[in-house]
């Protein structure tokens, strides 16, 4: 479904996104620096002032709420944290899909926002909607940068080196932690309940994305795997150095054979009928004949000294 999108609307994403989303983080700090309270009266979504005021426009510019408004160099620490994981996410999807991870994040924080909106006015009589920030989509894209790039270290506290992956563990364990100690100390009720909303919805968002990309994720895997193999096995066949490669003499030339089977030994030259495939079951750069590619006996690694067996 999502390449059928991607074919028909990919031409309308928007290319490098990240750089437009800091320039309204960066609007957004200035903005509280004037005047702390702009955001929150002109800016901030608000279910009633969208629809029983017309104030269509808080739709969107809840994102121009800054990521930290009360430190200039946190803020910037953050945004060049977030810029380069949408950068390495946008290179790694591309920006048709990137875009539909962002603006999805930000419809479900609407969303999640509405949703409490409601709830609070069917308990108490009348509508709250709660000040929905940047936490939470943060938060998921923080997650995807540590499922695509988990093995990709940050300098924690500019010293220590530490693997995005377990970052994205330890702050899945602290909102674990967070709520949790909110309902026994809260217990489960309506104002518990809205707290973990926003949360919940920037997880399903997360959730969704993982599943639908499951199977993407494995065939870029397989793919890497395949691109390093065929390149290791060119840049044999070209120096001459590969493994069982055999020289012949065809006319005045001679000529390095591009496949040999492991078990028969026989060549293309042997055949031109022939086919050959690698074994991915052997331990090596091992290439049979079609004869032999199902019957031979899989060759595992032994201890220095040791012969390989067939």
């Amino acid at each position: 479904m999502i390449n059928k999108l991607e074919r028909k609307f990919g031409r309308y994403a928007i290319r490098g996104l990240m750089k437009y989303i800091m320039i309204l983080y960066a609007l957004g700090f200035v903005i509280l620096l004037i005047d702390e309270d702009f955001y929150g009266v002109w800016l901030r979504y608000d279910v009633d002032k969208v629809f029983l005021q017309g104030q269509v426009w808080r739709l969107f510019t809840f994102l121009i709420q800054p990521i930290d408004s009360e430190s200039v160099f946190i803020t910037l620490i953050n945004m060049y944290l977030f810029y380069f994981i949408g950068t390495m996410l946008e290179m790694r999807w591309g920006s048709f899909r990137f875009n539909l991870f962002y603006f999805s994040g930000a419809l479900f924080h609407i969303l999640s926002a509405t949703i409490v909106y409601f709830i609070v006015r069917s308990v108490i009589g009348f509508g709250v909607t709660p000040v929905i920030g940047l936490d939470y989509i943060n938060l998921a894209m923080l997650f995807a940068f540590a499922t695509e790039f988990g093995d990709v270290e940050f300098l924690l506290f500019f010293m220590i080196p530490l693997k995005v992956k377990y970052l994205g563990f330890f702050y899945a364990g602290l909102y674990g932690y967070q709520f949790a100690k909110l309902f026994v100390t809260e217990g489960v009720n309506v104002s518990s309940v809205i707290v973990c909303i926003p949360f919940a919805v920037g997880l399903l968002h997360f959730v969704i994305y993982f599943i639908a990309s499951r199977r993407a994720r494995m065939m870029r895997r397989r793919t890497i795997r395949d691109l390093r193999r065929q390149f290791e096995y060119r840049s044999n066949v070209a120096s001459g150095m590969r493994d069982g490669a055999v020289v012949n003499t065809v006319g005045n030339r001679k000529v390095i054979t591009k496949h040999r089977c492991a078990v028969c030994g026989r060549t293309e030259l042997d055949d031109d009928s022939l086919e050959f495939r690698f074994c991915s079951k052997c331990e090596g750069d091992y290439e049979y004949c079609m004869d032999h590619l199902y019957t031979h006996t899989h060759v595992k690694r032994e201890p220095a000294g040791g012969d390989h067996e067939h």
